[in-house]
Formats: structure tokens, C-alpha cells, sequence
């Protein structure tokens, strides 16, 4: 990877780790492989850590058949070449969320259903820790949503610990921008998998992505300061429910 984003890509990968202390020796990780472009290139920048890091680490692949006729093949010889176990689990997520349930806001059911049974098979596997590859733009599209949608303050953490679960769910993309993230996996021609989900590109996270791309052009580098914010809080000038005065 020779190109004007490899020391981005290795830098903030390798940053967001060390920040938020995500991994440690003896772990054994599973890692969300969707097929999307953002967690192809996480599995394969964590092979590519496992040959240099100083501490010993394993990785699991697990992919979630939804139920929309998905081809894995390419998935299944990608993990080959990098020599990571592939597990592939049948699901019926796509039939509840959209036929059974018939949810006007498929997102958040198909979501909370994924992770469930990322969760669950991680735990069967013996694994203590699960990857997702959530990257900046998500993060801030998170926060935005969470406001604009639901009127709260809040986004996912890049290192949480499920405790019903016991398992830790780490985030090493975090730092990097979805556009970078699309031109390394362009350059790089990883395998991806067609999105079938019919919600595809109608969903409450693009109307915010074309939000963010509107204010970006009216307001150069807001997005730095939105991904910033989630570092720079100050509760105190933040409502309470109550405040005694």
C-alpha cells in the first residue's frame, strides 16, 4: 500500500489503538466481516498488525448470512490468503426485520439483531473481544442522529465492555475518514459483497451524511471540529434534568 494514505491509514489505525488500550496480549479477537468496504480493510490491516505487534494476538473472521442471497466465496478465499479462520453464520435477520416486523425504521431492529449474533457466536468461539469497523464518519454521523432523531447527546465508544456478555467491543477504524477508507480498499481491490438490504441508501445515516457534505461546504472543516467534539465535552455547560442553582 504505496499510496498518499498508507501513513494516514497506518498512523491513525495504530493511534486509535493505543489511545483506547484495545488490544492486549492473549486476545483472541472476532472480527464483524459484513463485506462492506470498511470491514475488509479492517480484518486486513489487523493481519498485517498481528506480524509486527509486540504482543500475541488472534483473529476470527465472522461473516452474517442475512437471508438476501449473498455470495461469501470471495470472503471465504480472502480469509484463506490471510490465513484467518472463517465462520459463517445463517441468519434469519432480513426476513424479521422486513417481512415479520415490517419496521418503517429497519436500521436500528437489523442493527441490534446483528449484533446479537455477532455477539453470541464470538462467545461460542471463545473469543473475549469483537471488532467492529466503525470508522470517524460514523462516529460523527452517530452523534448527529442520536440529536437530530432522537434528542440526546451521544455516540458509540471506540473500546466497550459488554458486561451481560463479558466481551469487548473495539472500534481501531475510529480515526479514519470513509473516504480514505474507500480509496485504500479501491487500490488495494479487496474483495467486497453486494449490499442487498433494501433500505440501502434511504436511511436516516444518509440524510445526515448529505447534512454533513452541505455544512462542509458552507462551513470548510466541520467535520474536524464534530469528530473533535467528542473529545473536547464540558458537562457543565451541558442542561440537567434538575440543577440546583
Amino acid at each position: 500500500m504505496k499510496h498518499s494514505y498508507y501513513k494516514t491509514i497506518n498512523k491513525k489505525f495504530g493511534q486509535a489503538i493505543a489511545d483506547y488500550q484495545m488490544i492486549q496480549d492473549g486476545d483472541q479477537i472476532a472480527v464483524g466481516l459484513s463485506g462492506g468496504k470498511d470491514s475488509v480493510l479492517l480484518l486486513w490491516l489487523l493481519t498485517r498488525l498481528q506480524r509486527i505487534a509486540p504482543v500475541d494476538f488472534k483473529l476470527k473472521a465472522i461473516t452474517l448470512d442475512l437471508g438476501w442471497g449473498s455470495n461469501f466465496a470471495g470472503l471465504v478465499e480472502f480469509c484463506h490468503q490471510l490465513n484467518v479462520p472463517f465462520y459463517l453464520e445463517v441468519t434469519a435477520i432480513g426476513r424479521i426485520v422486513f417481512e415479520e416486523r415490517q419496521e418503517s425504521n429497519p436500521c436500528s431492529l437489523c442493527a441490534h439483531l446483528r449484533r446479537g449474533a455477532l455477539n453470541n457466536l464470538a462467545k461460542k468461539l471463545k473469543c473475549n473481544k469483537v471488532a467492529l469497523a466503525h470508522h470517524a464518519d460514523d462516529a460523527v454521523e452517530t452523534l448527529l442522529m442520536s440529536m437530530f432523531y432522537e434528542g440526546r447527546i451521544t455516540t458509540f465508544l471506540p473500546n466497550t465492555y459488554l458486561t451481560r456478555q463479558n466481551l469487548r467491543v473495539i472500534r481501531p477504524l475510529v480515526y479514519i475518514r470513509e473516504a480514505v477508507i474507500q480509496e485504500a480498499v479501491t487500490n488495494l481491490k479487496l474483495p467486497l459483497v453486494d449490499n442487498f438490504c433494501p433500505a440501502n441508501g434511504r436511511t436516516k445515516r444518509q440524510v445526515i451524511k448529505e447534512i454533513i457534505a452541505d455544512l462542509e461546504q458552507k462551513i470548510p472543516g466541520v467535520f474536524a471540529r464534530l469528530q473533535g467534539s467528542l473529545k473536547n465535552i464540558d458537562t457543565h455547560q451541558l442542561w440537567k434534568a434538575k440543577h440546583n442553582i
